[in-house]
């Protein structure tokens, strides 16, 4: 990915929430569960408003709400090109080694109602390797982009799934350069 170049990213939250920050008076929180996909930050659906209210509306109810985030990453790791899998596995291996020689368990992904939702093993290998990154003194990734395949095939023997995507995770807000209030689904749905 081009430095500097524009995404667009929907978060899911509640309305409150998402009124305050619209309203400039707080900011998103980043999620920090040692079973997050991408590491420790803001997690956005990228170019999906739907996603995000589906995500939101399940998690809220009647109180979900999406807003939209213009994001501008100066440092991404993007985990649809070749280079951030090479980093990735490099930091997966070190990581093995740490645990292997401390005598650790290493962390394990594991499945939830038939879906690898729970990523302790992928967090871990994020976060090791943005740890030795600035260990090391190298620019930290401000932005985390991947592709994650889910759901149900859309047809049989389809590789299409109907519920992939492509997911941001905003570790240094400042790459974040404001957020608007979509109007997509406001016909179909009554957004904030």
């Amino acid at each position: 990915m081009n430095p500097g170049m524009l995404l667009i990213g929907h978060h899911g939250c509640d309305r409150d929430v998402g009124e305050e920050v619209l309203a400039g008076r707080a900011d998103l929180k980043p999620s920090n569960n040692d079973y997050d996909w991408l590491g420790q930050g803001v997690y956005f659906w990228q170019d999906d408003e739907q996603r995000a209210w589906d995500w939101a509306e399940k998690r809220h109810g009647k109180r979900a709400c999406v807003i939209g985030a213009v994001i501008q990453p100066l440092s991404c790791l993007d985990m649809l090109q070749t280079e951030a899998f090479r980093l990735v596995r490099a930091a997966y291996d070190d990581l093995r080694h740490y645990h292997e020689t401390s005598q650790l368990s290493l962390p394990e992904n594991r499945p939830w109602k038939g879906e690898l939702v729970i990523r302790r093993l992928d967090c871990a290998v994020i976060q090791f390797l943005h740890q030795t990154r600035q260990q090391n003194g190298a620019q930290p990734f401000d932005v985390i982009r991947a592709a994650f395949p889910e759901g149900s095939p859309l047809y049989p023997n389809a590789g299409f799934l109907d519920r992939s995507h492509i997911q941001l995770c905003v570790r240094d807000t400042h790459s974040i350069l404001g957020y608007f209030r979509p109007n997509g689904l406001r016909k179909s749905k009554h957004l904030l």
